[in-house]
């Protein structure tokens, strides 16, 4: 059966690239990104916001895509990021990174279901879960 993979894009208004560059901070793996002024003839942003995001692509252990666009507004959807696993070092590397400028909302411990769980804004205002799977006996 094929699979389908689900990948956050996050929307920003001019700081696309300082919020990657945070993300990729703390997950790693490959950054790739091009600015509006890069894009070929006369496109949409190029001249208004050259040096703006027009996409970039985080490829390690987390996938992550951004852009900048004057669209970007404070009134859209509410949706949180979930990290889970078994690899609870790396996990809570994550969590703190994450919460680096931000705002914990609920501290990672140990949740009515077994797990490690935990809720944070980042600086950016987006909003994560972080559930660590307990081990099996």
């Amino acid at each position: 059966m094929d699979q389908v993979t689900l990948n956050p894009y996050i929307f920003f208004k001019g700081n696309a690239k300082e919020a990657i560059e945070f993300y990729k901070g703390i997950f790693g793996g490959e950054l790739t990104i091009q600015n509006y002024g890069d894009l070929p003839g006369d496109m949409p942003g190029k001249k208004e916001h050259p040096n703006w995001i027009m996409h970039a692509m985080l490829e390690g252990d987390v996938k992550l895509m951004a852009s900048d666009t004057e669209e970007a507004s404070s009134k859209a959807a509410k949706i949180e990021l979930s990290l889970s696993g078994l690899d609870e070092e790396k996990l809570r590397k994550y969590f703190d990174g994450l919460a680096a400028g931000g705002k914990i909302n609920m501290p990672l411990e140990k949740a009515p279901w077994g797990d490690t769980f935990g809720m944070l804004s980042d600086k950016y205002g987006v909003d994560w879960m972080v559930n660590i799977t307990a081990k099996k006996d």
